[in-house]
């Protein structure tokens, strides 16, 4: 089988990448990307000399691009996306243009090109807030910030293209998901490698907000069993059965790194911020999916994994890039 990975030098998109390589002796992959901020070749570096891996750079906007890197694939699998929900606040222009216009981009080339089978990964925020209970795939969409919004419209682009063209799309709608190599704005990254370096741990409001988390391994395992058995024009939810308060994550990371909770520096909350986040995952484990990793040793492992990598994050958080510039914006608005 040969895919196209879009986005695939992100977090879960260059773990899928490794991941797939690995498990698999004859799958050939494409890896497009744009390589903006949070897209990083050194995510690749294991596999960067491996002959059944080619990297293209190119952004999924770009039809004409797109087109001539996905001749002669079988499959898609889209993680190319705008995902931070700050950044989505402060600039939602952006997300609009990647997550909706690119995933129509991909959505034309599979038609036009007669690609067999897309995987559209998205996330469980588009359902929003829920105080009790679990969504499931057929619950109304009621997004809540600019991010979610945009992967909203992103999907319901793939539903309608199933049901207006046949095309054959899947959509995946993840929780949480954390492990090695994920860009360190987000919660657990950001806290583990500000406090290996002695800053403060910024969290938000009463840090009672409760995520579903997913390791990246499991999350990579559900989207390759989509891939490969799941139905087209159906949605698949990935989730870890974790729920935990942000609080709770972050009593975990200075515990394992013998830390006190002088620490944390509670900031005000963010808008609309969403209370809880739970998704039901009976319709993926149907088709023979279920998590592997154990929650607190995964999340120890992780732990583990930025401490010992501090060259990988030390780059991306204190060279002149993106995330500098967007840490700084960042404090600015809450000082």
């Amino acid at each position: 089988m040969r895919l196209f990975v879009s986005g695939g030098a992100g977090f879960i998109g260059s773990n899928f990448v490794r991941r797939m390589l690995a498990k698999h002796d004859d799958v050939e992959i494409v890896c497009f990307d744009k390589l903006t901020y949070a897209g990083n070749l050194d995510n690749l570096k294991p596999v960067e000399d491996h002959p059944r891996y080619r990297f293209v750079r190119g952004d999924i906007c770009d039809a004409a691009a797109v087109h001539e890197a996905v001749r002669g694939v079988d499959a898609i699998v889209n993680f190319a996306a705008e995902t931070h929900v700050d950044r989505s606040i402060a600039e939602p222009e952006t997300f609009l243009y990647t997550d909706i216009i690119g995933t129509h981009t991909l959505l034309e080339a599979v038609r036009e090109q007669g690609i067999g089978r897309m995987v559209q990964v998205s996330t469980d925020e588009v359902y929003g807030s829920i105080d009790t209970g679990s969504f499931c795939e057929t619950d109304r969409l009621s997004p809540s910030s600019p991010y979610s919004a945009s992967k909203a419209g992103g999907d319901l682009q793939a539903l309608a293209y199933h049901t207006t063209y046949g095309a054959p799309v899947m959509i995946t709608r993840g929780s949480n998901t954390y492990g090695p190599y994920q860009y360190p704005e987000k919660l657990i990254p950001l806290f583990v490698t500000n406090a290996l370096e002695g800053k403060q741990l910024p969290l938000y409001g009463d840090g009672m907000n409760v995520r579903d988390w997913l390791h990246v391994d499991d999350h990579c395992d559900g989207i390759e069993a989509v891939l490969m058995n799941g139905e087209p024009g159906e949605v698949y939810n990935v989730g870890g059965g974790n729920e935990r308060t942000n609080r709770e994550i972050t009593s975990i990371i200075l515990d394992e790194l013998d830390l006190s909770e002088s620490v944390i520096t509670w900031v005000e909350d963010r808008p609309g911020h969403d209370r809880r986040y739970s998704i039901s995952c009976a319709k993926l484990r149907g088709i023979g999916w279920d998590t592997i990793v154990d929650f607190e040793q995964g999340l120890r492992a992780t732990i583990r994994w930025y401490r010992d990598n501090e060259p990988w994050w030390h780059k991306i958080k204190h060279g002149e890039g993106e995330f500098a510039r967007w840490q700084k914006r960042w404090y600015d608005d809450r000082s």
